[in-house]
């Protein structure tokens, strides 16, 4: 089943969201920018001309102090005329009477000026019958005259055209780039999803070994690995289904035929009570065997399934693995088996105290049945770097080496194992129990026997102390 060509309708309306974002986004940055850039150039340009106009306030101290009105302004008139003092860098200069009369100067259309000490002003006035804009200092003069100067603002204003207008083509080319990039985003987007939609389409049509190529370390790369982690879990999931539908439709077709031809060769003679007493409790015998195997299934499944995650708490396995020992030390005996439990420091964790101890439980139990009268089987426990560890060891037969992997498999059984009790489920469990655990279950040569290790990480909390481990 194919994915439907409708969503490309959806991408397309995220691609337009994608392009219109990106265009403001990039918009208002140019704005932003331009904001910083024409404001901090308009402070930097009345900086530099507030400069100019106090350091020509501080060459015309001595004039104002020492000379009249007519004076300054001859003086001023000539070096306008001469070109001293930088007229034609856009000095302005405007000297009045008491009376308001003009008598020298470059600039008009001011009348009644008021003498500012130390402020300067911005404001229209006319130059060669033009009008500008200045900033001017005004000062007092001898006999109630007063005198502008200052420098043409014109630079300031001249600034705001070219601003605009580099303003609206550096966001037009933002704007550009802003589509090209969504655009392009957009293709290596459809492009990375759709890898990903053909593979689950290919899923859910049945082919379970579908996987995404997986290219660099980059986000979608590693998308693509968690996809394949989890499709891989899935195939196995699948895979261990149909392998437990196949062994129980096997391993229960034995024992209810067995409990059948019971029952029925003792309904054949009514009459012998004790016949029927002795075949209902085979068959009963019969059943409870068969209702233990469903529980080990519903322990698997519990395990696998993560419903019992909340239940982890601080344990310590030295206590757990002496508690199973005193359990199974009668099982132990009747085999013939010396079952001990290795002295050690505590070994605390955070885990599922019920489920730890049914996986010991089951590595315990798979010892004492396989390793042979006269075995010995010692369980200990240890810390190793950030994990946990318990080890089940005897001096077995063992496992050879190229079944271990297969040991764990639900309802397996090894050939020499077939005569001995048991469905097969043992290793299974403690398997379900490491994978819920973040663990593992790892199967060696102890020379001679079998060594199984539980390894489970610790993940203890900070407060986590000796005083609150659950025993």
């Amino acid at each position: 089943m194919r994915p439907p060509d409708g969503g490309r309708t959806q991408g397309g309306s995220i691609a337009v969201r994608l392009v219109v974002t990106c265009g403001a986004l990039s918009m208002a940055s140019m704005l932003a920018v331009s904001a910083v850039f024409y404001f901090g150039l308009v402070h930097m340009i009345d900086a530099d001309t507030d400069a100019k106009i106090l350091a020509q306030a501080s060459r015309m101290a001595t004039r104002i102090a020492t000379r009249s009105p007519q004076q300054i302004a001859d003086e001023i008139g000539e070096a306008l005329a001469n070109g001293i003092d930088g007229d034609t860098d856009g000095e302005l200069y405007l000297v009045q009477d008491s009376a308001g009369r003009t008598l020298g100067g470059n600039i008009a259309g001011w009348d009644g000026i008021k003498p500012s000490p130390d402020v300067l002003l911005t404001r229209s006035v006319q130059r060669r019958g033009e009008p500008i804009r200045a900033r001017l200092m005004v000062r007092a003069i001898s006999a109630g005259g007063v005198l502008a100067f200052g420098y043409e603002a014109e630079e300031r204003d001249s600034i705001r055209p070219l601003m605009i207008d580099a303003l609206i083509k550096g966001a037009l080319l933002a704007a550009a780039l802003a589509v090209a990039g969504a655009l392009l985003f957009r293709r290596l987007v459809e492009r990375r999803i759709g890898d990903v939609r053909r593979a689950a389409a290919d899923v859910a049509a049945g082919d379970m070994r579908r996987r995404i190529v997986v290219t660099g370390d980059h986000e979608f790369g590693l998308l693509n690995a968690d996809i394949n982690r989890m499709l891989d879990r899935i195939e196995h999931l699948m895979d261990g289904i149909r392998n437990v539908s196949n062994a129980i439709a096997h391993d229960l077709r034995t024992p209810l035929m067995r409990v059948r031809s019971r029952l029925d060769e003792a309904l054949r003679q009514p009459s012998d009570a004790g016949l029927l007493g002795a075949a209902a409790a085979v068959a009963i015998g019969d059943i409870d065997d068969l209702i233990g195997l469903f529980e080990r299934l519903l322990q698997i499944a519990q395990a696998e399934s993560g419903l019992r995650a909340d239940q982890r708490v601080t344990v310590d396995l030295q206590v757990i693995a002496a508690d199973m020992v005193d359990m199974h030390d009668a099982a132990a005996e009747l085999h013939g088996v010396s079952l001990r439990c290795a002295d050690g420091a505590p070994v605390a964790l955070q885990a599922d105290r019920n489920l730890v101890a049914t996986a010991l439980a089951s590595l315990i139990d798979n010892a004492i049945k396989h390793a042979g009268s006269g075995a010995v089987v010692t369980v200990s426990s240890a810390v190793d770097g950030d994990d946990a560890v318990i080890t089940v060891r005897d001096n077995g037969p063992g496992v050879p080496p190229d079944q271990r992997a297969r040991v764990v498999e639900r309802f397996y059984r090894l050939d020499q194992s077939r005569a001995v009790p048991g469905n097969g489920l043992g290793l299974s469990i403690v398997q379900a129990i490491a994978t819920a655990h973040d663990g593992q279950l790892c199967l060696g040569d102890a020379r001679p026997g079998l060594l199984a290790q539980l390894r489970l990480p610790r993940r203890l909390p900070p407060q986590a102390t000796g005083a609150n481990r659950a025993r």
